[in-house]
């Protein structure tokens, strides 16, 4: 079986070093971390992690439950790309003269980017999508000089109204059935 890209949302206690423990069970497995994004979450004191990996289905679901074991990860679900909405931000410092700030800023527009800073010899672009659209932009740009690139990872959510990661009694719930164990 191939290995493919999988989408692993995990939330967790947002205390010094889970992430730690998390990232040491993917190198333990000898699987490379592709991005990562951190963030708070709806409930308080628990942060939402989005883990993208290159795996087999087998191998990603062995690790899925073994993090899921992990003292202060509360829950995790892998997500399928079918009802998945997901999002990479980026930030790229352009090379820009006179000459060809305008051609940038057309560049840009046609992407629905954003020119977030203005210097004497650069611009800096803000852009959000999926990861081709971002590809793409770079691709574009790479031909006047990239001079900084800084991008997030990708983020991703089930769509529609449920989640499987949702409900706060459930999270309460979880978190107090693992410290008992």
């Amino acid at each position: 079986m191939a290995p493919t890209k999988h989408i692993l949302i995990a939330l967790v206690e947002d205390k010094p070093g889970v992430l730690n423990r998390m990232a040491s069970l993917f190198r333990r497995r000898s699987f490379n971390i592709e991005s990562i994004a951190v963030g708070r979450s709806e409930v308080p004191n628990i942060s939402r992690t989005t883990i993208v990996v290159d795996g087999t289905t087998t191998s990603v679901e062995q690790v899925r439950k073994q993090l899921d074991k992990v003292v202060d990860v509360v829950r995790v679900v892998e997500l399928s790309d079918e009802d998945t909405i997901s999002r990479e931000l980026a930030l790229v410092k352009v090379k820009s003269s006179s000459t060809t700030r305008s051609e940038i800023m057309q560049i840009v527009d046609i992407f629905r980017a954003n020119i977030v800073d203005v210097g004497s010899d650069s611009l800096t672009v803000e852009v959000t999508g999926d990861e081709n659209k971002i590809n793409s932009l770079l691709t574009l740009l790479q031909g006047f000089g990239i001079r900084e690139l800084a991008r997030t990872g990708r983020i991703a959510m089930t769509r529609g109204l449920l989640s499987p990661l949702q409900i706060e009694k459930d999270v309460q719930s979880t978190r107090t059935n693992k410290k008992k164990e």
